[in-house]
């Protein structure tokens, strides 16, 4: 589908001081990429697409090619077109210069989504369960941090406002509402934002970090929908705070001593007659058990997506309300998948493991590919936990970023979710950013080492 040209023009008539509009895709690491359109080109691209090299969507953390992807290096890199993603185009109110934004998805010349398009890849899974005639409903909540904008390689992040002796590091005021009231100007932005983005913002909170906040977004029947909303809402963080002269972060572990940052998952399942099968008569559901069987069966296979960077292994730590592992239970935050059974159509699953540093699309296609094979095999998840006592049947889930690449690597359950190519991709930018970070050699390493070996 692409976005309805009656109603791209009304939206520009409606909003005649636009001058540019950003038409971008989300590459494998979740960071959008495009380009500014002016005004008069804007209608011209809606209708016919935006030509975009196919490689972008291949690129690592630092935006370099990965050439052992296969969409650069010896391809003659070539384009592939781009449309609209339909209820996408609204108002960027955080620059000022009068902005409009589009999310765009690449089509192969057939029509069919292009592989390498991890919006693409979440369809692909979506469409397993539209032919079971079943329909996942999605809400991401999204942890981040307000950091100050000034920094250093001796001093690389801090609270907002901590050159005024505000901030002590042993203060966490989760659930402050002062805290909020500290930077309303930010949320109002922030709500106001999202409202113009259509994007279901719900509540906000303070959590536990010194200036970590979190975002909530409603539930949706429509999990390329959601996925959407958590990118949108990424970008909406990022430039309002930067509009406040503040920076937000949604890096796994910004502080090594502070709570990281989690993308929690919320999810149940709707039938054909609008049902939640997740609900049963007097607690959870089969299909809400098998489902969070087929959750911990595939859980380790998963981490390379759940954890994508080197950074995100910071936070995968014990009493740290991030799992460590492949566990569940019945309102327990200290597993990594939490059942929540309250009204019949407010049961669901919650998964835990994922940080706020992935990207959304790939996630929510693990997460919900592993729902649907527990479901399909019938798998049991075993005993729940009790407090964060793990059982030694429990899984313990890789808490290294090469072990996590090299299981992924190897995964059936990710060939199938991925397919093939999208599998190599991904290996193959993780791969490369690995290798990268492997030649770094850190401070406290020269601080240990470099007189005392």
């Amino acid at each position: 589908m692409m976005v309805d040209i009656d109603y791209a023009k009304r939206f520009f008539e409606e909003n005649p001081d636009i001058e540019i509009l950003e038409a971008f895709v989300i590459d494998v690491n979740g960071v959008p990429r495009g380009k500014w359109i002016p005004r008069e080109r804007a209608i011209d691209v809606l209708e016919k697409g935006m030509a975009v090299p196919r490689s972008v969507y291949a690129l690592d953390i630092w935006g370099r090619d990965v050439n052992a992807a296969g969409l650069a290096e010896g391809t003659g890199d070539p384009d592939g077109l781009c449309f609209a993603v339909p209820e996408t185009l609204s108002r960027v109110t955080w620059l000022g210069r009068p902005t409009a934004q589009v999310l765009l998805a690449m089509k192969d010349p057939d029509g069919n989504g292009f592989y390498g398009d991890p919006r693409n890849v979440l369809a692909q899974v979506l469409a397993g369960f539209t032919r079971r005639g079943l329909t996942p409903v999605v809400a991401t909540e999204l942890e981040f941090y307000l950091i100050d904008p000034v920094r250093s390689a001796l001093d690389p992040v801090r609270p907002p406002r901590s050159r005024e002796g505000r901030w002590h590091t042993g203060q966490t005021q989760v659930l402050s509402i002062s805290e909020l009231q500290d930077f309303e100007g930010v949320f109002h932005d922030i709500s106001t934002a999202c409202r113009a983005q259509n994007v279901g913002a719900d509540t906000t909170l303070r959590e536990n970090g010194p200036g970590q906040y979190e975002i909530n977004l409603n539930h949706v029947p429509d999990a390329l929908r959601a996925a959407d909303d958590a990118v949108f809402l990424k970008r909406i963080v990022k430039g309002v705070a930067r509009k406040h002269e503040l920076d937000a972060t949604f890096m796994a572990k910004p502080y090594g001593m502070q709570a990281g940052n989690g993308m929690h998952v919320h999810f149940s399942m709707l039938d054909r007659d609008g049902n939640n099968i997740y609900a049963g008569e007097n607690g959870p559901s089969e299909a809400l058990m098998h489902s969070v069987g087929g959750l911990l069966e595939n859980m380790g296979e998963s981490m390379a997506v759940f954890a994508p960077h080197a950074n995100s292994y910071r936070r995968l730590r014990p009493s740290e309300h991030a799992p460590t592992y492949a566990s569940w239970g019945i309102d327990n935050r200290s597993a990594a998948v939490r059942v929540i059974v309250a009204s019949k159509p407010a049961t669901r699953i919650e998964h835990r493991v994922a940080g706020a540093d992935t990207n959304p699309y790939l996630v929510l296609a693990m997460i919900l590919s592993a729902a649907l094979a527990g479901m399909k095999e019938k798998r049991q998840p075993g005993g729940a936990i009790s407090g964060d006592s793990h059982a030694v049947n429990h899984e313990p889930l890789p808490t290294n970023w090469d072990y996590a690449l090299q299981r992924f690597t190897r995964s059936s359950f990710a060939y199938a979710t991925f397919g093939q190519k999208y599998r190599t991709l991904y290996s193959a930018c993780k791969q490369q950013e690995l290798s990268e970070f492997s030649l770094r050699v850190t401070d406290v390493e020269y601080d240990a080492y470099i007189r005392t070996v």
